[in-house]
Formats: structure tokens, C-alpha cells, sequence
């Protein structure tokens, strides 16, 4: 069974990030690696340490809505009704930037992403520190997201102050971003929240993003990668083609779903979840398990067309994009 972090181990972990370190904590996406978001210098800790551009805006993370006013503005209505009904959850809200919030967390904009994470270990850390907590994925920067605090300590060995763990991420992927900046809300970034049902919530079409939005984290072209060569088909172009590569003597990783497995000892062939938010949940871990296996190459057999795996796409076809080469 999981340990959970004990009360000590929160008021360490708050101490650390008082102090101006960097501690890596679970939330119900992916883990985080959190910094003071009011310290200038903290927070360019985390640019180091992840090798992040400093464009490249971060989320902070607070405990309850009555902390919003410190950090944004204003909260429009359309804001309000997401809040209402997604927060705590996995959905972050971009908001104008109150005039106090250094650019150095908002990548250099005039907004501000803002999420309240519904972990137990991420609320008891948010309520020990008092403060917002700027904290993008525990994980190189373009590289496979952390799932566990296992792969936190893969990525970074001891130059964390310390890394909470609270067991496998619920959700596996990154957080839904809605940008409430403008007019229009925009969906940015898809996550396990989907467009339905926040055009349900705000009960409005969600407008398109375009070469004004904001800059939000995950939107680069490559993206949760790993660093085998990677591709993503159909299944029975996958089988085949898994059988051509092995047969010129190549190591081939298989992350498939309906596909099956032939009987190939060069071969290392893991099977995801048929349902899209259990796939969701497995996806980075998998990722990793199959990038560790030092293949000449990762197929990934594309899911299906369809809305309730648009998050789950998107990540893929980032990871295709940036594999072996970030």
C-alpha cells in the first residue's frame, strides 16, 4: 500500500519552498515541480533545472478560489462557471495577470495561468506553504511527463529539496487550459475535461485559439517525448511493420491497444487500455517503461478518431514529433 506523506513531511516540503527550493509534489494530472511562485529567484530555479525556455509560461497552483485575487485581475464570468464547476480539478484557467505577479512566471505575458488541484497531498502542501505554488510537469523540459514519484527522482536524482509522494497520478495526463482572458473562452490545451462539457459549463461555443492567444504550457509541436524514435499508425500497418523491423534485426517497442502481439523475442510489446481515460492514466508510464527499453524504435498504434481520445491524441502526436530528437 501507497504511503501517504505525513504532516511532517508537508511542513518540510512548505519550509523548502519558503526557503526558495524546489520541491516536486503529486497532483491528480501529473507531479509537479513547485517553487515559490512570488520568488524571482526560485522560480528561475525551476527553468534551470527542467532547461525550460523562459517564454514558456508556467501554472500556478493555489489552494482556493479566495486566494485568485492576489494572482489575476479579474474573474469574468466565464471564468466563474468554470470554476464553479470543474475546481478543484484538473482544468487551468488563464486569466489577465494581477499588476504585482512577476513576468518571469507568466513567460514574459500579461496573463496568468491559474489551477486548483484537487490531490490531497497538493491541497496539504498548498495549505501548509500559504502561497501560490508555480509548478510545471517534474520532468526534463519536451521529455515524458511524471506519473509517479518514482519517475521525478529518474529525472532529477537529489537536486530536489524533496519529492512528496503520493502514489500514481489519478488522471495520467496534463491539466485541460482554458484561456478567459479575451471575449471568447479558448480551449488550449485538451485534457480529461473535454470541450462538451466545458461548453456545457459555460453554455457557449468555445472560441478557436489563433496567433493572439496565449502562450500555454504543452503547446509546443514536440512535446512529452521520448527519446526512442517514435511512430504512431494504424494496427495492421504497425504488426507489419513491427515484423519488417525485427526481421533487418531491429528491437521494435509496441505501445498498441487492439493489435496483438506476435511471438517475437525482439519484440517489447505493452498493451494499452481500450477505454480512453484508463489508456490516459497508463500513457506516460508506459511511455517510459518502453523508452527504457532502448529500442531502435517505439510504434504506437493510433487511437481512435473520435472526441473522448482528442486529449490523449494530441499528446501522442507532440511525442511522435519531438522523439529522438529534443
Amino acid at each position: 500500500m501507497q504511503a501517504i506523506p505525513s504532516s511532517a513531511d508537508i511542513a518540510a516540503a512548505a519550509a523548502a519552498l519558503q526557503r526558495g527550493e524546489l520541491v516536486a509534489f503529486p497532483t491528480e494530472t501529473v507531479y509537479g515541480l513547485g517553487a515559490d511562485a512570488s520568488n524571482t529567484a526560485a522560480v528561475a530555479n525551476i527553468f534551470a533545472a527542467k532547461g525550460r525556455p523562459a517564454d514558456h509560461p508556467l501554472i500556478v497552483h493555489v489552494a482556493a478560489v479566495t486566494q485568485l485575487n492576489a494572482w489575476v485581475q479579474h474573474i469574468p464570468e466565464s471564468a466563474q462557471r468554470l470554476a464553479q464547476q470543474f475546481w478543484p480539478g484538473p482544468l487551468t484557467i488563464v486569466l489577465p495577470r494581477a499588476a504585482t505577479v512577476n513576468t518571469v512566471v507568466t513567460g514574459g505575458q500579461d496573463t496568468i495561468a491559474i489551477r486548483i488541484p484537487a490531490h490531497p497531498v497538493a491541497q496539504a502542501l498548498l495549505r501548509a506553504f500559504g502561497g501560490g505554488i508555480a509548478a510545471p510537469s517534474a520532468n526534463r523540459f519536451g521529455r515524458i511527463s511524471a506519473t509517479t514519484a518514482a519517475h521525478v527522482r529518474q529525472e532529477f536524482g537529489d537536486a530536489l529539496a524533496c519529492v512528496l509522494d503520493g502514489g500514481a497520478a489519478d488522471v495520467g495526463i496534463e491539466s485541460t487550459i482554458v484561456d478567459c482572458s479575451r471575449r471568447v473562452p479558448v480551449l488550449l490545451r485538451p485534457g480529461v475535461i473535454t470541450a462538451l462539457q466545458l461548453e456545457a459549463a459555460l453554455g457557449q461555443a468555445l472560441g478557436y485559439a489563433d496567433a493572439t492567444a496565449p502562450r500555454a504550457p504543452g503547446m509546443l509541436d514536440k512535446h512529452y517525448a521520448p527519446m526512442t524514435p517514435m511512430m504512431m499508425m494504424e494496427a495492421d500497418l504497425l504488426v507489419e511493420l513491427a515484423h519488417s523491423l525485427t526481421r533487418q534485426g531491429q528491437r521494435v517497442a509496441v505501445l498498441a491497444r487492439e493489435a496483438r502481439s506476435p511471438m517475437n523475442p525482439q519484440l517489447v510489446w505493452l498493451n494499452g487500455a481500450l477505454d480512453a481515460i484508463a489508456y490516459a492514466h497508463d500513457l506516460y508510464a508506459h511511455l517510459r517503461q518502453l523508452d527504457a527499453a532502448q529500442c531502435d524504435v517505439l510504434l504506437v498504434e493510433q487511437p481512435p478518431q473520435d472526441m473522448a481520445w482528442f486529449a490523449v491524441m494530441d499528446r501522442l502526436q507532440r511525442a511522435a514529433a519531438g522523439a529522438g530528437h529534443l
